[in-house]
């Protein structure tokens, strides 16, 4: 892959199968695309977690699901993150996440990685979609807070996404065509500036 072209990792922080986020996030990594950027979108779900318990992590070691976490992570400059709102703030599940990943271990290589090596310096975009009146504010609040204190570079635009049980189509796409591209527009933030970053 080129210095020119960025690589961003784009996911949501909700399980659930058919979650407005997982559609949502999915908007904001083809605006990464059409900006030039590789975009890799993964699943939590596909990644299960047990809840970050550090006598777990001294007598087993990182978890494998979380070593797989950690490498898109450092494989890639920007972040595309869908959160939904959990009692007014983000998700259980992505905060279980972050926490695995900023875990110091040692790489596939053998050298030893830095806690927060694979969140340090890297650009991310927030999104959120919730069938609130909010849609979602409160918890990107939390979530944009978390992340900064971990190094990451987070954007100032976010699109909110109120009502999407009816901002949304059957097909995951939003009704709305300004809202559509203003999603978009974040993901091409990221992709924009975490070339300009990572070149």
């Amino acid at each position: 892959m080129g210095m020119s072209t960025p690589s961003v990792l784009a996911f949501a922080g909700s399980l659930r199968k058919e979650s407005y986020n997982k559609k949502l996030v999915k908007i904001a990594a083809e605006g990464a695309r059409e900006a030039g950027a590789s975009v890799t979108v993964i699943d939590l779900a596909d990644l299960p977690l047990p809840i970050f318990d550090e006598d777990l992590e001294q007598r087993e070691g990182l978890h494998p699901n979380a070593r797989k976490l950690k490498d898109y992570l450092l494989a890639a400059g920007g972040l595309l993150i869908s959160s939904p709102e959990y009692n007014s703030s983000f998700s259980a599940a992505l905060k279980n996440a972050i926490d695995w990943a900023s875990r110091p271990t040692t790489g596939p290589d053998g050298k030893p990685e830095k806690p927060l090596e694979c969140f340090t310096g890297k650009v991310c975009g927030l999104v959120s979609a919730s069938p609130g009146a909010l849609g979602g504010l409160r918890g990107l609040v939390h979530l944009r807070a978390v992340l900064g204190n971990i190094g990451v570079i987070v954007l100032p635009e976010q699109v909110a996404v109120v009502r999407a049980n009816e901002a949304m189509d059957p097909a995951g796409r939003l009704k709305d065509p300004k809202q559509e591209a203003a999603v978009k527009a974040v993901g091409a933030k990221v992709a924009k500036l975490a070339a300009r970053l990572h070149q």
